[in-house]
């Protein structure tokens, strides 16, 4: 027995994990290229990954980017608004609310071994399956040590709270170019600096620097994943040559822009279908 038109990431009575391929098919439940989606939750937790392009996933207190083989976690319930630029496949996996609670509550961007894109294809070809085998449980059980075991990536952009805090981090997200110091943006907000030093560490847990410098690389990645030049996101994003902008990306990141987004040879190899 099947079940026909139901939205999966809302159906409950179905199996513990319903997994499926994405592209860009207007019909494709998971359907990627570049688009956006506004706000919206999943009564299931779900769990994403592309193979080109990122996607972009904001809620209510920061954002998540997801270049390929890196996979992002929404809990269940999680009100949530995602761009995708540029990803023309890639996988999604639902999983039940019973068994989400056995992963994180809040969402995170893990890295994606071969072992859990392995597994991933085979629970893609599952199909529409209403009831899983022993056995399908079973590989479910392991996919979900991989999940739980895999790395976090420094991926997320957590917003503040504070109303005056706030006004500044959207003023940056604006203009990511904007050079002006701590200072500077205090007296604009009518903060003091030191108020507005402990205010954003307690709120994002990050400096003012640090956090300026993930806005920038938010920002980078959505550039670059739209096939702008390392020069001009550099030029965009405030720094003097695109030297320094590479600089700082490969601290960040550990690797140069453009191989941190390429389609490398063996994910073509990987989940294909």
């Amino acid at each position: 027995m099947t079940v026909e038109r139901v939205d999966k990431s809302d159906w409950l009575e179905g199996p513990s994990l319903i997994a499926f391929w994405g592209n860009d098919d207007s019909d494709n439940p998971f359907r990627l290229g570049t688009r956006e989606y506004d706000w919206h939750s999943h009564r299931r937790g779900q769990i994403f990954c592309v193979e080109s392009g990122l996607i972009h996933v904001r809620t209510a207190t920061g954002s998540w980017l997801m270049p390929p083989r890196r996979a992002g976690w929404l809990p269940p319930n999680v009100a949530h608004k995602v761009s995708i630029s540029g990803a023309m496949s890639g996988w999604s996996v639902l999983l039940t609310p019973e068994i989400s609670s056995e992963l994180s509550k809040q969402p995170c961007v893990i890295n994606v071994s071969d072992l859990m894109r392995a597994l991933v294809q085979r629970t893609v070809s599952w199909g529409d399956q209403d009831i899983l085998e022993p056995e399908q449980e079973r590989l479910v059980a392991v996919l979900l040590d991989e999940i739980r075991r895999a790395p976090l990536e420094p991926l997320h952009l957590p917003m503040p709270a504070d109303p005056r805090l706030l006004r500044i981090a959207d003023m940056i997200l604006k203009q990511p170019e904007d050079n002006r110091t701590l200072n500077e943006w205090a007296t604009w907000a009518a903060l003091s600096p030191r108020t507005l030093h402990r205010l954003i560490l307690a709120e994002t847990g990050l400096t003012f620097n640090q956090w300026r410098q993930q806005a920038r690389l938010t920002h980078a990645l959505e550039m670059l994943a739209q096939g702008e030049s390392v020069g001009m996101v550099a030029d965009a994003l405030g720094y003097g040559t695109p030297s320094s902008f590479i600089a700082m990306f490969r601290r960040a990141f550990g690797d140069s822009p453009l191989h941190y987004l390429a389609v490398r040879r063996e994910q073509k190899r990987g989940l294909h279908l």
